[in-house]
């Protein structure tokens, strides 16, 4: 099990929408990066601490990408110091994670949040500082007080119960014999011929991945037609799926993409892609990747196919 904090306005509803997504054991409602221990009416009044939910999540079922996908859902991220009618710096948007391992799979995401808003996104973000559970009255209060609204719609609750990741973590598997052009892809950053790989021109339903490790990489609908001679997605399956790095070869400066996993060379990523899906263009060699079927990704181990649902949220939402 895995931990991270995060904070969005009134923590009722957010400890409710997160304790209710798959993947996610528990959840506690707290004050987060203030000064010292303090009790609600000392936050209320500026203690200076925010509203945090401690989200404690299983990342084999749920990675740290999907929930930080999720939290975005019910959270105006331009909004400073204020969710729905709750205002004041207890109810700033924040990510606080407790592992510096997480640190790139955030700043990663919150990158990728940004490209899709017109406004400068306000989600503080950075390692937790401290943490104190709210008393136990705030504990599960909309579970408790049904009753009782919050900033976040009753829609979001239904859909949390929904969501499911698309993809689960690669499955135990041999090691792979890779063909002289994929060895040379993946391991020593060569790129195959254009319109030459076996998946430009593919669009059956269904998840790619790593070639070498098997881990999920990019999904079916994320995939276009750029017509650049390679596949070209519009995102990864999950931000915390790759490995972005500056890339200067060729006397060109260009941003390379590896897998998180095996660090396999992918391709690199442009920023030419369709602008209403966020203007990105991950362009891919066939040779680093494979194929899995929707109709067979149970059978091969990733889980039963299912719909993203994962879309960037509405303005003010």
């Amino acid at each position: 099990m895995k931990k991270i904090y995060l904070a969005g306005g009134c923590f009722w509803g957010v400890q409710k929408y997160l304790s209710l997504l798959s993947g996610v054991a528990s959840t506690r409602a707290g004050y987060a990066n203030g000064p010292g221990p303090a009790s609600y009416e000392q936050v209320c009044a500026g203690s200076g601490h925010v509203e945090t939910v401690e989200t404690v999540y299983d990342p084999q079922i749920a990675p740290l990408g999907f929930i930080l996908d999720q939290f975005y859902r019910v959270i105006d991220p331009t909004s400073a110091n204020r969710q729905g009618p709750d205002a004041g710096v207890q109810y700033r948007s924040g990510v606080y994670y407790s592992d510096p391992t997480d640190q790139t799979v955030v700043e990663l995401s919150l990158a990728a949040l940004q490209r899709r808003q017109a406004a400068p996104i306000a989600v503080e973000h950075g390692p937790l500082l401290d943490f104190f559970p709210a008393e136990d009255w705030h504990q599960g209060y909309l579970d408790h007080h049904p009753e009782r609204s919050c900033h976040i719609p009753q829609l979001a609750f239904d859909q949390a119960a929904l969501a499911r990741p698309p993809w689960r973590t690669a499955p135990e598997r041999l090691p792979v014999e890779l063909t002289p052009l994929q060895e040379a892809v993946v391991r020593e950053g060569a790129t195959e011929p254009p319109f030459s790989g076996e998946y430009d021109g593919h669009f059956e339903p269904g998840i790619y991945v790593d070639v070498a490790t098997g881990q999920p990489l990019l999904a079916s609908q994320d995939k276009y037609d750029s017509g650049c001679g390679w596949p070209a997605f519009t995102r990864p399956i999950s931000q915390d799926a790759v490995v972005e790095s500056e890339d200067l070869s060729y006397g060109r400066r260009r941003t390379e993409i590896r897998s998180r996993q095996g660090g396999s060379h992918l391709g690199h990523v442009f920023p030419d892609g369709p602008a209403e899906q966020g203007g990105l263009r991950y362009c891919v060699n066939s040779a680093a990747l494979r194929f899995v079927p929707a109709a067979e990704l149970e059978a091969a181990g990733y889980g039963r196919p299912v719909v993203r649902i994962d879309e960037p949220p509405e303005p003010g939402i």
